[in-house]
């Protein structure tokens, strides 16, 4: 299969040997280190990975670099932190191939009690609220693990750089037309600390930068104030706590 899969990278050093060495035969991973400190990119490259170098910090912006890097037919995207096994991508991948669907996406199963913080989870709720209103996808999770043919994802022109890359893919996948499904994946605590949905206050940023592109979407306002206010105010109290 000719899948080449992006994986941004900020200090993943510990985690990316278990994450490379479980790619699928055929798989091509593309690390971006996004400004690491802790040698992941000499890492990545020892264990065979094509590694790019993206100094403009955000999500979006290494899985950007990753896009214009890519060359095969299929384009995925991981995490580098080791929450999810690569091999959970093959299935992905084979729902797009024939044709079923048009953005694969990874509906999370944690594995254990803390693969998924409270916080991330009703976050992702509201977002999974709103996504379903706005589009009409049937989800419940905006996943990180995510296939889609190049040459689609590439017309989609998305312009986020920052934590709400994810968010606009499915977006415009509805503007475009494109088919969007999820399926089940296993998710485990990552390693290492987390740089955004690992603390509450990197949730609330997460937050307000994807009510900007709902807003930008034409999400309906009054809906989205509802439900990203709440959770905010939410998570704020869990911060004063």
């Amino acid at each position: 299969m000719n899948v080449d899969v992006v994986l941004p990278c900020l200090n993943e050093a510990r985690a990316l040997p278990s994450v490379l060495s479980r790619l699928p035969e055929g798989y091509r991973a593309i690390v971006v280190d996004n400004g690491s400190t802790d040698g992941s990119a000499d890492i990545a490259r020892s264990l065979g990975a094509t590694v790019v170098s993206e100094p403009i910090r955000g999500f979006g912006s290494a899985c950007a670099a990753g896009v214009a890097a890519s060359t095969a037919e299929f384009i995925a995207f991981c995490d580098a932190d080791d929450s999810m096994d690569p091999r959970d991508l093959v299935p992905l991948v084979e729902r797009v191939a024939r044709g079923e669907v048009d953005l694969a996406l990874g509906r999370r199963r944690p594995v254990s009690a803390g693969a998924w913080s409270l916080h991330a989870r009703l976050a992702n709720r509201a977002l999974a609220f709103l996504l379903r209103r706005a589009t009409g996808y049937r989800l419940t999770d905006l996943g990180p693990l995510r296939v889609m043919r190049r040459a689609d994802l590439l017309g989609l022109e998305l312009e986020d750089r920052r934590s709400g890359y994810p968010l606009e893919m499915v977006l415009a996948s509805r503007r475009a037309g494109l088919r969007v499904d999820e399926s089940d994946i296993d998710y485990a605590p990552r390693v290492g600390a987390s740089k955004v949905t690992g603390t509450i206050r990197g949730t609330v940023t997460a937050i307000a930068d994807m009510s900007r592109l709902l807003r930008a979407y034409d999400v309906e306002s009054d809906l989205l104030g509802a439900a990203t206010g709440a959770t905010s105010a939410r998570l704020t109290e869990g911060v004063r706590r």
